[in-house]
């Protein structure tokens, strides 16, 4: 099929899981991003050996179901939107942390460092090491070895409560504003570079993302993280709690 609803696991950065739903009346077990060589062979998920978008692949959206469906039959593809919304929720609340985190560890800072969209040493960038998207959260880890330290970073005496205490403090402050939350499509395919865009009070936030989202901030209802650090890594667990 050339079009369809449903948001694919991304081989490349696996945040946000599949969507579920169904196809042609059958459940879809699993939605994943395939992509087929010049030899048409496709490939799927971890076993693709290049980026999404390299040049001589084409890329695909594949829907797993237990039975296969007749070739060239018109079928309809429902997506769940409860477990969707959940997603989506999870997913900008994981920005918003992110780029809270990164306000929060800003004086940390020794050298000169890349800035996020705000401004702020994006923290966030140099240290993470995985992400992933959960129904009305998200678990973040970043690494505090050596390499971070080299950059300029300092992790000294962090005290990981504290951290959290003034990340919810502006994360309530970004709900309650009521900020509108888009993301910016250049193209249809499914290699299109898509951007998620947030009007912070601090100004208009921006991360290359390829997920879904919320439309307002308030939609999110009351965002909180939780951190944690141990053997040099840094822990954020996101929760949404939804009105």
């Amino acid at each position: 099929m050339s079009e369809t609803p449903f948001h694919p696991l991304d081989h490349t950065w696996p945040d946000q899981p599949a969507d579920r739903g169904t196809l042609g009346g059958l459940p879809v077990l699993d939605c994943v991003t395939g992509a087929a060589d010049d030899s048409g062979e496709i490939l799927l998920g971890p076993a693709i050996p290049v980026r999404r978008g390299a040049e001589g692949w084409e890329w695909l959206v594949v829907h797993v179901t237990e039975s296969p469906l007749p070739v060239g039959e018109e079928v309809d593809l429902s997506v769940d939107r409860e477990h969707r919304t959940a997603l989506s929720a999870g997913h900008t609340a994981c920005h918003l942390a992110a780029l809270a985190l990164n306000a929060v560890l800003a004086d940390r800072w020794r050298k000169e460092a890349r800035p996020d969209s705000l401004g702020n040493p994006d923290f966030d960038q140099a240290a993470i090491t995985s992400s992933r998207i959960e129904p009305h959260g998200s678990v973040d880890v970043y690494r505090l070895g050596k390499s971070l330290r080299k950059k300029g970073f300092s992790a000294e005496d962090l005290d990981p409560a504290q951290v959290a205490a003034q990340v919810n403090e502006l994360l309530a402050g970004w709900v309650a504003a009521d900020a509108p939350v888009r993301v910016e499509v250049p193209g249809p395919e499914l290699t299109a570079r898509r951007t998620w865009h947030c009007s912070l009070p601090e100004g208009e936030a921006s991360i290359p993302c390829g997920g879904t989202h919320l439309t307002r901030t308030s939609e999110l209802g009351r965002v909180s993280v939780a951190l944690t650090l141990d053997d040099a890594a840094l822990t954020m667990r996101t929760t949404v709690s939804m009105c």
